[in-house]
């Protein structure tokens, strides 16, 4: 198991955190928690709700939707952060390519990291609408 330290690391590799300060990427790692799971274990499910997000420590996961294989991501990516935010239905199913050491935090503990850092929301809503932005370009053109 991972110290508290080696996770702030791992979220400094998030795409979704890049913008936090050591002070913020500490409050999130301490909401999270580490699991591990074996090759071809299911992390979520297409349609199923959900109330957390997954950053991968180690491994490789692979994301499917509609059942057709759309990425295969690895240490410093995340799923399932639209139903981390939103509560809403998953967009896709990822399943574990490899074994995975994943950190974990669910809605209600998040909430909490941003109730007591309201200026982490601001640098999410940023980072959320460069990716918005990217997919558009890739999109439209």
């Amino acid at each position: 198991m991972a110290s508290k330290k080696q996770h702030l690391d791992s979220l400094k590799n998030v795409s979704l955190f890049s913008a936090c300060s050591n002070k913020e990427l500490e409050k999130v790692a301490k909401a999270t928690d580490e699991i591990t799971m074996t090759a071809g274990t299911l992390i979520m499910d297409q349609g199923q709700m959900g109330r957390e997000a997954f950053v991968v420590v180690e491994g490789d996961v692979t994301v499917k939707r509609n059942k057709r294989k759309i990425a295969t991501l690895g240490p410093g990516d995340v799923v399932g952060e639209l139903s981390l935010l939103d509560k809403g239905p998953r967009t896709a199913t990822v399943v574990c390519e490899t074994d995975c050491t994943l950190l974990v935090i669910g809605q209600r503990r998040f909430s909490g990291v941003i109730d007591s850092i309201p200026a982490i929301s601001h640098k999410l809503m940023k980072s959320l609408a460069g990716r918005i932005r990217e997919l558009d370009r890739a999109y439209y053109g």
